[in-house]
């Protein structure tokens, strides 16, 4: 492996561990609907498999987010969560 692509992963790494931490701090508000919950354990979920690559893990992640971005119950501050949450896994490329 390179070291250009050695690189390139461990920050795509960064990205999703800090998404991550994102996704815990939306999961432990009160204020999040029961629902949203679920789905972004199943992001979290998705963004741990090692199995798969960080590109694939994010876009299922990223899926999962945006469907719960949807709900209209979301409170604003978890909705900007969310939000940044997408924008960093977006950039995760394989």
């Amino acid at each position: 492996m390179s070291v250009k692509t050695k690189k390139k992963a461990e920050l795509n790494e960064e990205k999703i561990v800090k998404a991550m931490d994102i996704l815990k701090l939306i999961q432990a508000d009160v204020a999040t609907p029961k629902s949203v919950r679920k789905l972004i354990k199943e992001a979290q979920d998705s963004l741990v498999k090692k199995d798969l690559s960080p590109g694939v893990r994010a876009a299922s992640a990223i899926q999962l987010l945006e469907e719960a971005n949807q709900d209209p119950n979301l409170p604003m501050l978890s909705r900007t969560r969310i939000w940044n949450a997408l924008s960093l896994l977006e950039t995760v490329k394989d």
